[in-house]
């Protein structure tokens, strides 16, 4: 068997796939079995926030491998508390402390958690577009109503759902029994929408009236993505809780859950656990990740991308509109999004698609180029013009 009927005889079915192979990956760049060279303007959902296999970052984790590959957090690590540090100096302001878990799903069921048991109640209200994961509590503050009745023995019937932007639903929702808001600052599977100032603000200044956490999950929108190091920042509001992932560790399976100093003590000692967060070789990529970061200036070159995204595909008149801030970036087309994205496959480039139908998602390595987004601006075009031939 090859590559394909391996996988597909071997693992479970969790996506439908493209057909394509990678093998390796360089930067904005990677390869298939045969050489041939793609364009990521996706990153693998969002991950490969400075490129793929960036030198420094391979070269630090296998600087840590050879020491230490793996010892529970039970012990005291050195590069674990170096990684911590760093990171809590580049988070939001009041952050304290941090629980480092492995994937995104995870840091939003333990963020969950924590704001129910650091108000002691039941209740959360999510986003109807918003997405947090499809483990059982997170599925449960999932938006999509089909992945709910998918798995029905979920927790949603403790869920009140509301539309993202409207603070006069969302106020009328609330109650004393609400232990937490969770939402994506800036949403990305549910369509790519951002919210109001005023709503941003007006939030946060209801979850302090009512004493209910505020929950950011920036496992898309966090290290970078949006031109901030968190998203949040755009708009200087600050969660209780943070929780992220994807562009973590440039690749490397990270999760983590950032309190603030208001809510730091709720989770007592053995409450939580996780036998593999924090581990040696996902503390010393995430340390890697951030100074990658900042000494390559790549949040300042996210918002710089995003204007020369809004620029190129401004003059291309079947795209109807650009959303999103910094490189996670929604294309509304006139057109179903499905087959444009093949047919910017077919040309060797790589985006993504969401909720949306009509929308493409473009969430590319930070260190991408004007040169790169010209040729994306030339190949949609090329595949809209096949498209309309097509029709």
């Amino acid at each position: 068997m090859n590559v394909r009927e391996t996988e597909d005889a071997c693992l479970v079915p969790s996506y439908t796939k493209l057909p394509l192979t990678v093998v390796r990956g360089e930067d904005v760049w990677v390869y298939d079995e045969k050489g041939g060279k793609y364009l990521d303007l996706y990153s693998g959902h969002a991950v490969c926030g400075i490129g793929h296999s960036h030198p420094k970052l391979v070269e630090a984790i296998h600087e840590q491998a050879k020491k230490l590959i793996f010892f529970s957090n039970a012990v005291y690590n050195d590069t674990r508390a170096a990684a911590a540090k760093l990171l809590l100096e580049s988070a939001y302001p009041l952050s304290k402390n941090v629980f480092f878990v492995n994937s995104g799903t995870e840091a939003n069921e333990v963020a969950l958690k924590i704001a129910r048991r650091a108000t002691g109640r039941p209740r959360v209200i999510a986003m109807e577009t918003g997405f947090h994961g499809r483990t059982i509590g997170s599925l449960s503050a999932t938006g999509n109503q089909k992945l709910r009745d998918d798995f029905p023995e979920n927790l949603s019937n403790l869920t009140d759902f509301v539309p993202l932007g409207d603070f006069d639903t969302l106020e009328h929702m609330m109650s004393e029994d609400v232990a937490a808001i969770i939402l994506e600052p800036v949403t990305s599977v549910g369509g790519v929408r951002i919210a109001s100032r005023k709503y941003y603000d007006s939030l946060r200044e209801l979850c302090l009236g009512y004493g209910t956490a505020l929950i950011f999950d920036e496992v898309q929108t966090g290290f970078g993505r949006t031109g901030e190091m968190f998203a949040g920042m755009h708009w200087d509001i600050e969660p209780d809780i943070c929780t992220s992932a994807k562009g973590a560790a440039g690749g490397f399976p990270l999760g983590m859950v950032i309190l603030s100093e208001a809510i730091s003590t709720a989770p007592a000692p053995g409450e939580h656990g996780c036998t593999f967060g924090g581990g040696p070789l996902a503390m010393a990529a995430l340390k890697a990740n951030l100074e990658i970061l900042k000494s390559e200036n790549l949040l300042e070159n996210a918002r710089k991308m995003e204007l020369v995204v809004r620029d190129l595909l401004g003059a291309i008149p079947e795209v109807l509109a650009v959303t999103g801030k910094g490189l996670l970036l929604g294309i509304e087309l006139e057109c179903p999004a499905k087959p444009i994205v093949r047919a910017l496959l077919d040309q060797k480039i790589i985006v993504g698609g969401c909720d949306r139908p009509n929308m493409i998602r473009l969430l590319p390595p930070l260190t991408v180029k004007a040169e790169h987004i010209k040729q994306f601006a030339d190949a949609l075009t090329k595949a809209l013009a096949g498209a309309k031939q097509s029709a």
